[in-house]
């Protein structure tokens, strides 16, 4: 089976990257995921969805009566699944990771409630779903006429990354890159510029993960930077500027120096430039699939297929 690849003549919301991985995904056996909080209709109709393409068989965690009243203004028939009744949201969170952590569910997937309450659940030591790994998130962002995925990380988690959790962030990214079919993925660790100054710490962290990579610390992929964002993802910028580097350019993977500039390049991307964009959780113990309210329908479905595909890790080993 192929990578997954994507026009660079698709037109704005083609949702073709989608697509191709709901083909990636047939025949494999959906997974019972904790649904946490789906309370209103756009998180339930997003859960429905995915069982419906049988990606997910879900398990509705929260308030029933709000749960039972998302269902019917949504006009969803919520009888085939598991609804597990708890008071209010937190509970919610708790209930789903525990689900997960004994093995009834193999995925979460946020509903309506805040991405801190739910992630104070899974990262808690004694009851969480913490691995050795740090924890962090990424974005699968297909983007209009840009020649193949796009993998953005962290937007969503690490707030101001240390560069011992940026040197996780990097390696979560590379593991997920070799789900999706991308054997040796290109990861440009971005910054204002790319040159190292002390001015800039971003570029000493991207100069000490490059180094890192060279030692073994990071494996799987091609690692460069400093980039700014224009040599990372433009093969004339990069000549123009006279970067030599055999990610410059040609990037799978977007490293931001921290939250602010990947939650900013993400929604960019999406508003102005028409893309899509899939965001799932990574280094815990399963996926969790992080939504929001601004999500598309495909871009809820896209993430469900994301963590069915890190759960079977049936990838391709085929050359990026």
């Amino acid at each position: 089976m192929d990578a997954l690849s994507v026009s660079s003549d698709a037109p704005a919301r083609d949702h073709g990257l989608f697509r191709s991985l709901l083909k990636r995904c047939v025949g494999l056996d959906p997974l019972v995921t904790a649904v946490v909080h789906p309370c209103d209709p756009v998180s339930l109709a997003g859960a429905v969805d995915a069982a419906d393409k049988g990606l997910i068989i879900p398990i509705l965690v929260g308030p029933e009566p709000k749960i039972r009243a998302a269902a019917q203004e949504a006009g969803l028939d919520i009888s085939p699944y598991t609804l597990v009744a708890t008071p209010h949201s937190h509970a919610a969170a708790a209930k789903a990771v525990a689900l997960v952590r004994c093995g009834d569910a193999a995925m979460l997937m946020k509903g309506s409630l805040h991405t801190d309450e739910l992630m104070h659940e899974v990262v808690s030591s004694e009851t969480g779903l913490r691995t050795a790994r740090r924890i962090s998130h990424a974005f699968l962002v297909d983007v209009v006429h840009y020649p193949r995925p796009l993998l953005i990380t962290d937007a969503a988690i690490n707030v101001f990354p240390s560069l011992d959790d940026k040197r996780d962030i990097v390696q979560n990214a590379i593991d997920l890159a070799h789900v999706l079919g991308i054997v040796n993925p290109r990861v440009a660790i971005l910054s204002a510029i790319e040159t190292v100054t002390p001015k800039l710490p971003s570029t000493i962290d991207a100069a000490a993960l490059c180094k890192m990579a060279d030692r073994g610390q990071i494996t799987g992929g091609l690692v460069d930077g400093p980039l700014a964002f224009d040599n990372a993802v433009s093969p004339e910028a990069a000549r123009e500027k006279g970067v030599v580097s055999d990610v410059a350019g040609l990037a799978d993977i977007l490293v931001v120096p921290d939250l602010e500039a990947g939650n900013m390049l993400v929604k960019q991307l999406t508003f102005l430039a028409g893309a899509d964009a899939a965001g799932v959780v990574l280094g815990a113990r399963s996926p969790i699939v992080l939504t929001s309210r601004a999500d598309s329908p495909e871009a809820r479905v896209a993430a469900c297929a994301i963590g069915l595909l890190m759960v079977h890790n049936r990838a391709p080993a085929v050359a990026a």
